[in-house]
């Protein structure tokens, strides 16, 4: 993708902590606006570095990060700026949540922008609904459950109304039914134009949802891809201590035992590749 269609990209960027750690060892990807976007790698691969400096947290010891084409500033100004745009989640939502209750903490964002009491509290009424948590308000934050404590987290950068949406390992802690409501949030803020950047363990997800995959191993990109090209890269996903999604694997065996299903793309799901054996059977 050429850097000028780049919502957000990272250019060579090197990061050592001052412990000495690597973060980041020339990382170069790109993010197109209006694209959901997964980050996989091994832990330690410097997915949580990545993210740090998508929003200003970390600045780069070497390598540059633009945003909207422009060099990020690290002013006061211009922090502000990128982070009206660009939305964190954090992991933990411990880490996120600091004020007494729901309403203060989804509120403290947009306030810090200086705009208007009814304008805050309407960001924060769509915020809270949008992730359906419009009954727990005026709730104590320390009184909310592991999955309710990230829905205020995602709510409080919904307020911010971001262009992009950064989470890190977003379905972690969650139960199957907790995961399905996250999904269905993300599913609305893209069909409403946010671009859409999460970090995540599980490769089998991010082949069936993501249109991007990007591969991070020892704090550098080695594969940017458009999700459909990601059974070219099985190879590369085992080389870097990654397993390669179900159901590229089922395809691959039927594959070989002379079995293929549906015409032109591969399903990126085992539900998907299950509902074309059976239509196969019912032809």
């Amino acid at each position: 993708m050429h850097a000028a269609a780049a919502l957000l990209e990272f250019a060579n960027v090197a990061y050592r902590y001052p412990g000495g750690n690597s973060g980041l060892a020339g990382c170069s990807l790109a993010i197109e606006a209006g694209t959901r976007n997964a980050l996989i790698g091994a832990n330690g691969a410097g997915k949580t570095t990545l993210f740090q400096h998508a929003n200003g947290l970390l600045r780069p010891n070497a390598g540059i990060v633009r945003y909207r084409g422009q060099l990020i500033g690290y002013g006061r100004e211009g922090l502000r700026q990128l982070r009206s745009e660009v939305g964190l989640l954090f992991q933990n939502p411990d880490q996120q949540l600091f004020s007494a209750s729901v309403r203060e903490d989804v509120a403290f964002g947009p306030l810090n922008l200086g705009l208007d009491a009814a304008t805050v509290r309407r960001r924060v009424d769509e915020a809270l609904h949008a992730v359906g948590m419009d009954d727990f308000s005026d709730r104590p934050v320390h009184s909310l459950s592991f999955g309710q404590k990230k829905r205020v987290c995602i709510a409080g950068v919904l307020a911010m109304q971001p262009r992009l949406l950064v989470l890190d390992e977003p379905m972690a802690g969650l139960d199957h039914a907790m995961r399905g409501d996250l999904l269905r949030v993300l599913d609305e803020l893209h069909a409403r134009g946010v671009t859409l950047l999460l970090a995540t363990h599980d490769i089998d997800f991010a082949y069936a949802w993501a249109d991007r995959i990007h591969v991070l191993a020892a704090g550098v990109c080695v594969a940017s891809c458009a999700s459909t090209e990601l059974p070219r890269h099985a190879e590369l996903l085992t080389g870097c201590g990654l397993r390669v999604p179900a159901v590229i694997r089922l395809c691959g065996a039927l594959a070989r035992n002379g079995l293929a299903f549906g015409n032109g793309a591969e399903p990126r799901s085992v539900d998907a590749l299950v509902g074309l054996i059976d239509q196969e059977k019912e032809s």
